[in-house]
């Protein structure tokens, strides 16, 4: 028998072998008590009524917990194992509550639930104002795509550099994960750089119009840096000389086509690749360089319409456009084949026959 029981009489055997709605019923009752006083409450008094409900709380019907938890999660001074009690429950409706709101759980508690439930438990951490790096290691270990979008979302959450470089790796797949990062006040610039590396053109852009000014000029900085790096030293444009010589060397043997142009795309051999489709499309290579190395593919789409090309070889192209250092999301292929399937022939033709035009100005 526990101390609290034993102030009131009946009730230890009520807690032992009472039938689950009496015991419920008392618990709330209890509760009501806890509430009507919480403010005026001493820390031994809130160790008797913890010691009292942890008993009964998990014998009320479930709405009732519901609302428990609810009213508990709101209060400074709760009893503290009863809302870890809470908080461990499987009905994320009970636990909820207090995973979102309770000042009381400690990071400890907080760590230990993140580790052993599931991913409605660590959807509800994410909404408390304060995450603690402690915690979102293990929220963005263990998270979900929903569960890491909110954490990253979070401005009160604190990253340890491998979890920060985890939701890096981690954006290279998902757009608005990127933009929330993107957003975030205590990205580095190196970091920065990180996430605009690995990051499609189009949600560069995205990017680029939801952060404030000062992150503008940070990201353009960071992709001019990016652009730097990635030409050779002392070189400021793509030499396609001797692209123009193999490819000149296919097609006066009567090999240029579309078995080649798979071949270079396979092995990311970009000039070669431009300078057939150039000769093969009768667009210069400039102009084709320009539009294939920019921020889109949709140029890509559009010659192979235009050539009748099949989608395995286009599919080459739009991986040789991504690099050999970034894969792109299933889901963004499956879009570009959609794309490339839905475009008509006759407009690819007036599209290339305007770069063509384009290029006699």
């Amino acid at each position: 028998m526990t101390v609290a029981t034993s102030l009131i009489p009946g009730l230890d055997d009520i807690v032992k072998r009472g039938d689950p709605r009496r015991r419920g019923e008392i618990a709330c009752a209890i509760s009501e008590l806890f509430f009507h006083d919480a403010a005026r409450l001493r820390p031994d008094l809130i160790e008797l009524f913890d010691n009292l409900l942890i008993d009964l709380v998990p014998h009320a019907a479930l709405a009732s917990r519901v609302d428990l938890a609810e009213r508990f999660s709101r209060l400074g001074n709760a009893p503290p194992h009863l809302v870890t009690q809470l908080a461990r429950e499987n009905e994320i409706m009970v636990a909820g509550p207090v995973l979102r709101h309770s000042p009381v759980l400690d990071d400890a508690a907080l760590v230990e639930i993140a580790r052993v439930k599931g991913q409605g438990h660590l959807l509800a951490m994410t909404e408390r104002p304060v995450l603690p790096a402690v915690l979102t290691d293990v929220l963005v270990e263990r998270g979900d795509r929903d569960v890491v979008r909110r954490t990253a979302g979070n401005a009160g959450a604190v990253f340890s550099p491998g979890s920060y470089t985890e939701l890096i790796k981690r954006a290279a797949h998902d757009g608005v994960l990127t933009l929330k990062i993107g957003q975030r006040d205590d990205l580095s610039g190196e970091h920065l750089k990180e996430l605009l590396n690995g990051t499609l053109g189009v949600i560069r852009r995205r990017l680029s119009r939801v952060v404030n000014p000062a992150r503008q000029v940070e990201i353009k900085r960071a992709m001019a840096a990016i652009e730097e790096t990635s030409q050779p030293p002392g070189q400021q444009r793509r030499d396609f000389s001797a692209a123009q010589r193999t490819v000149l060397a296919l097609h006066r043997g009567g090999h240029l086509g579309e078995s080649a142009l798979l071949g270079f795309a396979r092995a990311h051999k970009y000039e070669e690749a431009i300078a057939s489709l150039s000769a093969m499309a009768g667009v210069r290579i400039p102009i084709l360089d320009r539009l294939i190395s920019g921020d889109r593919h949709d140029p890509i789409l559009i010659l192979g319409r235009m050539l009748n090309l099949g989608w395995p070889t286009v599919r080459a192209l739009v991986l040789m456009w991504y690099g050999p250092h970034r894969t792109p999301a299933d889901a963004d292929l499956e879009q570009a084949r959609a794309n490339f399937t839905r475009l008509m022939p006759a407009t690819a033709e007036r599209v290339v026959k305007f770069w063509r035009n384009r290029q006699t100005i």
